[in-house]
């Protein structure tokens, strides 16, 4: 049986956010709801900074209603978030992108993302906390199974460790004739609702929300898998596929250990990728160096990928590039390796992936045939770049590594898009001061 929220009205929670001033009236007007229709607010009554780190999160703004570079594909690929019977325009079918950008809708066979709350929110609590099991992404039939098809879904709430007490129980049923009642220590007197029955919290009650242990699910990379591993397009070309690079590293470590680590005794539910600025510092180093030889500066530019996937990864259209410069006495340019972008200029600088049609032309994700250039990072790689710089009044040399969440084209393209999305961002630097010899 669905576990039903009890006592929460759907509208109301948009309204002010199931704060203490909710009174019980209010919330006895609520109709039951299935677990995966619960929005996060509910979840917020407890765990408050938890709530607040997903709510700052991309999964929390998974949707096309909230990101606006999805919202620009969805729109050009599909159509209007908030209207029902959208079908993806090439195939003809149901949308497999909200399979993982709008798991909740997914599960209603919905594509009016703004009917629900919790279909609003993406990638919520519930989406992630419903999955009981990973199936893999290769379906029987030889296809993709994206998203929530990759996994067996639950209607019960799935943690890393749930709440083992069977033991504590049958201990004190040996040692109390009256019902086996279960003492339980003071700091964990407080309401839970996942132990299986209904709380009340200042007048609210929050539904019963049983959740149970499923540690191989949500303490290993499986958890991620089903939306970041691979996602082909209609031409059977891989788009994104950080799970592969993954594998292909021969890493151990579980994606929880960079994109969630425990900070103060918690697990960090902000998930941070590639919109996160300390993140992307974090995922590479730069160091160079530059040494006079006759009458050029032999400069060379080391770069490691600190990851156990491709730097860039994810979506295809993400890349970064070098820019390196010399400047004299006052500070003034004496010389680039490309004015601009040096994708043309010094396409070794360029690290990107790039998608290509039958003649190998470039081609943008939806059309592409094949895959394209792929200059990216790899797993772990280092990488040297040499430059001969001309030393005639050098006197420093400074790299930066620039990210960027598009294509050069494609910010030309979106021109609609904010401009924190479109410019890029600087991650790297690295300088050396040039001694005359």
């Amino acid at each position: 049986m669905r576990p039903k929220l009890a006592g929460l009205s759907m509208s109301f929670c948009l309204a002010v956010g199931f704060s203490a001033a909710v009174s019980a009236a209010a919330a006895s007007e609520a109709a039951a709801e299935p677990i995966h229709r619960i929005p996060a607010e509910v979840c917020q009554n407890c765990h408050e900074e938890i709530y607040r780190q997903w709510k700052g999160s991309m999964h929390a703004q998974s949707t096309a209603l909230q990101d606006p570079i999805h919202a620009a594909f969805y729109g050009s690929e599909v159509g209007d978030p908030t209207a029902e019977g959208q079908v993806h325009k090439r195939s003809g079918t149901f949308p497999v992108c909200l399979q993982c950008h709008a798991p909740n809708a997914a599960r209603d066979n919905t594509t009016k993302l703004n009917g629900h709350v919790a279909y609003s929110q993406g990638v919520n609590c519930v989406a992630c906390h419903t999955l009981q099991s990973y199936k893999g992404i290769e379906g029987e039939d030889g296809k993709l199974q994206l998203g929530l098809k990759a996994y067996e879904v639950s209607d019960k709430l799935h943690g890393p460790a749930a709440f083992p007490r069977g033991l504590q129980k049958l201990a004190a049923a040996g040692d109390d004739l009256f019902g086996g009642a279960v003492e339980e220590a003071s700091d964990s007197q407080k309401p839970n609702p996942h132990l299986g029955e209904p709380v009340e919290m200042g007048g609210i009650e929050i539904p019963a929300l049983t959740m149970e242990a499923s540690p191989i699910l949500m303490k290993t990379s499986d958890a991620c898998m089903g939306c970041h591993d691979r996602r082909n397009n209609p031409q059977n070309v891989a788009l994104c596929a950080t799970g592969d690079e993954f594998l292909a590293s021969g890493s151990k470590a579980a994606c929880q250990s960079c994109h969630m680590p425990v900070t103060a005794g918690l697990v960090d539910h902000s998930m941070g990728g590639g919109h996160d600025h300390k993140m992307l510092k974090r995922a590479i180093v730069l160091d160079l160096q530059s040494e006079p030889e006759g009458e050029v500066l032999k400069t060379r530019v080391f770069m490691q990928n600190a990851q156990p996937h491709a730097l860039p990864t994810g979506a295809p259209f993400r890349n970064m590039y070098l820019k390196l410069t010399a400047y004299d006495e006052q500070g003034e340019v004496v010389w680039e390796n490309a004015e601009g972008h040096p994708a043309k200029n010094d396409p070794q600088a360029y690290f990107f992936y790039g998608l290509a049609d039958d003649k190998g032309a470039p081609a943008p994700p939806p059309t592409a045939t094949q895959p394209g250039l792929d200059s990216r990072l790899k797993p772990h790689e280092t990488r040297e770049l040499v430059y001969d710089i001309p030393s005639e009044g050098v006197v420093l040399v400074r790299g930066e590594l620039y990210y960027n969440l598009l294509w050069p084209s494609l910010v030309d393209k979106f021109a609609q898009l904010p401009k924190e999305l479109t410019d890029p961002v600087l991650v790297a630097a690295a300088e050396r001061s040039v001694v005359a010899p």
